[in-house]
């Protein structure tokens, strides 16, 4: 369990709360708008209601207590900067703040962000290589080279063994899971056979994936 602080409760802050909250982590959420707050409070150990901007009301929250500071602002990049920046001076240990755009990022890492997340760009992302080809059923980027994708077993291969068409060797790509009847069956060994009605998890570098699999 960690503790983590939100700043920012529109909707990408909503939907972090609430999923911090089923994966049973303790969250401070704040927003300066009293109708944002009222909207998380079933899903967060504490909230306030304040200006994130204002260096006496950030700091009286106790950052440096925090595992990770979250800065979810999207409305207004140059209140996340500032936050950003406040909460490093403060003593905050890991900050994690929203980018829409690349020099936002950059400016964001060198006022004090530990890392950036970017929702609309991958959420993008996500849409258009899911729904570009039949045989997608899922994506996760883990970098800018490497990414797991969940894909339908191509006909050639059903009945075959992991062993038998040598996957790693030929397409250097590594097979972690099948998927059958959202069952997933993480026991994956050569000897493994691949069945019609299950799907894979396929992880490598993204090059390769759309090589073997022509997406």
């Amino acid at each position: 369990m960690k503790s983590i602080l939100l700043i920012g409760l529109g909707r990408f802050g909503r939907h972090i709360a609430k999923k911090l909250d089923e994966l049973h982590h303790q969250v401070m959420a704040v927003d300066k708008e009293d109708t944002r707050v009222d909207a998380v409070l079933p899903f967060v150990t504490n909230a306030q209601i304040g200006d994130a901007t204002n260096e006496d009301f950030l700091s009286s929250l106790g950052v440096g207590n925090f595992d990770v500071c979250i800065v979810a602002i999207g409305d207004s990049f140059q209140n996340s900067l500032e936050v950003t920046s406040l909460l490093k001076e403060l003593g905050a240990r890991m900050v994690v703040s929203r980018a829409a755009r690349d020099v936002h990022a950059k400016f964001l890492l060198r006022n004090g962000a530990d890392e950036i997340v970017y929702p609309e760009r991958q959420l993008a992302d996500w849409v258009a290589i899911r729904y570009s080809a039949d045989h997608i059923l899922d994506y996760i980027e883990l970098d800018e080279e490497h990414a797991i994708f969940e894909i339908s077993i191509p006909e050639e291969w059903l009945g075959k063994t992991i062993g038998q068409l040598d996957i790693r060797k030929k397409y250097d790509i590594n097979i972690m899971a099948l998927k059958t009847n959202d069952i997933m069956n993480l026991e994956i060994s050569s000897d493994t056979q691949l069945l019609k009605g299950s799907t894979m998890l396929v992880l490598g570098e993204t090059k390769h994936i759309q090589k073997c699999f022509h997406i």
